[in-house]
């Protein structure tokens, strides 16, 4: 098994014109998405996974998908085995299929996920010696169920998820067993939940915006969102050791996008 949070390539696909109308949200973000602005921070963060020595394969945008530019919801991918993710919105399903495609080209083993299982790839952890699933209005117990099945060498726990669309909307990993989590109470509760499962001892740094706790660890890197878009929580952050980058995701998150959702990151 390769080495957890040390990754060589990733896929991300670009921001279609019609993210800004037609993008699914939990609620109405109050400003409309400026689509140049979410196209250029969209592209520096593609060149930040570049910076930090990773590969990457490029999906064109499809103006029928507007959610497209959030690839990490369709497929969970670990060493060499890739589980194709039945969307839990009905209407991003055949972003699952164009995300197959890819993968098969990569030399990945893919299993498909089908109904009654539904999953988003935002609701799934992985701590690199095991998987917590967050259950939402996205992602069900049959859906976690079929990510047990595909990756059967590593624990599976369901966490309950209020009010925010994905578990990692709300906490992500920050380092090797460091787990960054909002301080809200929904956060605060699904930590605890965590806690009460876990088959193996994590470290905890909480920080005072929930936006903040989405986060990607990689190749000995953090990259969290912007010190402007945090501005509570960006000492927290900064205060942890190694590398650190900064970026700005304003725009997407107006459509409940986070950092870990744009791009699939491959070992």
């Amino acid at each position: 098994m390769a080495v957890p949070f040390k990754y060589t390539r990733a896929v991300v696909c670009g921001v279609p014109s019609s993210l800004p109308k037609n993008a699914l949200r939990l609620e109405d973000p109050g400003e409309p998405i400026d689509l140049e602005k979410a196209r250029q921070q969209h592209s520096d963060y593609v060149k930040t996974l570049e910076k930090l020595n990773l590969k990457l394969t490029h999906i064109e945008p499809d103006e029928e998908l507007p959610d497209c530019v959030f690839v990490e919801d369709t497929a969970v991918c670990v060493g060499n085995k890739a589980l194709i993710a039945n969307l839990g919105h009905e209407n991003r399903r055949a972003e699952a299929k164009r995300m197959k495609s890819a993968l098969i080209d990569l030399g990945f083993d893919v299993t498909c996920m089908e109904n009654p299982a539904c999953l988003d790839g935002g609701d799934v952890l992985f701590t690199g010696r095991e998987f917590f699933v967050g259950l939402t209005t996205r992602t069900n117990k049959e859906g976690m169920e079929a990510l047990a099945a595909a990756f059967p060498a590593f624990p599976v726990s369901g966490i309950k998820v209020e009010k925010h669309l994905h578990l990692k909307s709300m906490m992500s990993m920050a380092g090797d067993d460091l787990i960054v989590v909002g301080s809200s109470s929904m956060a605060s509760n699904s930590f605890k939940e965590i806690e009460s499962k876990a088959k193996y001892k994590y470290r905890k740094l909480v920080v005072p915006e929930d936006v903040a706790a989405n986060c990607l660890y990689l190749n000995g890197t953090l990259v969290h969102p912007s010190a402007k878009e945090i501005p509570e929580s960006i000492s927290v952050l900064q205060g942890l050791p190694g590398e650190k980058i900064e970026a700005e995701n304003s725009e997407l998150h107006k459509a409940d996008g986070c950092l870990t959702c744009c791009s699939i990151l491959l070992q």
